[in-house]
């Protein structure tokens, strides 16, 4: 009776041309792989490789085979390799970065789907490092990454609004808006409290730009809270304004903790992206991350 594990062994040979990488890739010795095509040759009846000063070279016999078995030797492996993922899954833990500024409104579901997660906070350079080098499973970035070694998903995209506490009349400011009054608005929004989780203050400088087309904003920051969402929930309880992602101000506008004071095209937008290396085995962990993130974006 054949061996699956003759396959897979003929396979890796066919694929490297030499029984060392072979060896190397499925994490046996050398010998092992020269016994396994010995006895797959005895089972065919026919020699499958040459050896050469560098390797061996396929025979006819082999170029035969390996056109019979791949395509169903892939498939079987596909579907051992999802039981074995989905096993080992449910119970890993999972490693998962991402900026502390979105950790609530978007990472944090995560914790109803799984068991184990173990978060981080950097920012998306780092994320990408760490997701590169494999010391992380997974990191949920906005900035767009094109490596041979990792995988990016689209999950949705995020746009900047300005957002008030409960108690500011913005009964002006939204007549100004219907008038596009664009001096009137700016003057509207230089006489509030600024609410900031950046001292540096870019997403408002990025806002001010896209709006208002200057570079630098006449405003001065009174309050910086150095994390997006808990920025939110003190605004929630005081009095002022703050430029924010949508999805961070979304619970507290739904809520009414807060009041949506401008969403406009104009304002920056920015996409969110799943981050993970290829070949770890993650692919359903990844595919339920992708789903849970996708369906909070849309």
């Amino acid at each position: 009776m054949v061996n699956l594990e003759w396959y897979r062994t003929f396979k890796s040979v066919y694929k490297n041309r030499n029984f060392s990488l072979a060896a190397k890739e499925l994490f046996i010795s050398q010998p092992a792989v020269s016994q396994q095509i010995s006895m797959l040759e005895a089972h065919v009846g026919y020699k499958l490789f040459n050896r050469k000063s560098k390797g061996v070279e396929p025979t006819e016999y082999a170029k035969l085979l390996n056109n019979l078995i791949i395509e169903a030797l892939d498939r079987l492996e596909n579907v051992e390799n999802g039981f074995r993922s989905k096993a080992f899954d449910a119970n890993r833990l999972i490693t998962v970065g991402i900026s502390k500024h979105l950790f609530n409104s978007m990472a944090s579901l995560l914790i109803s789907k799984f068991d184990y997660i173990d978060f981080s906070f950097h920012h998306n350079d780092a994320l990408f490092e760490l997701v590169n080098t494999k010391k992380i499973d997974f990191a949920i970035v906005t900035k767009k990454y094109d490596t041979f070694d990792t995988v990016q998903k689209k999950l949705g995209d995020i746009r900047q609004i300005i957002v008030g506490s409960k108690n500011i009349d913005a009964t002006k400011l939204q007549l100004d808006i219907q008038n596009s009054d664009y001096n009137a608005i700016e003057n509207w929004l230089n006489d509030q409290k600024w609410y900031s989780h950046d001292s540096g203050i870019p997403h408002i400088k990025l806002f001010w730009l896209h709006v208002f087309n200057k570079k630098r904003p006449s405003m001065v920051p009174n309050y910086i809270i150095p994390s997006e969402f808990e920025m939110l929930e003190v605004l929630s309880k005081n009095s002022g304004v703050a430029v924010t992602w949508d999805i961070n101000a979304r619970s507290f506008i739904q809520d009414e903790k807060l009041q949506l004071l401008w969403k406009t095209e104009q304002m920056p937008e920015t996409t969110a992206y799943l981050l993970s290396a290829k070949n770890t085995g993650f692919n359903l962990v990844a595919e339920e991350i992708e789903s849970e993130l996708k369906k909070l974006l849309s």
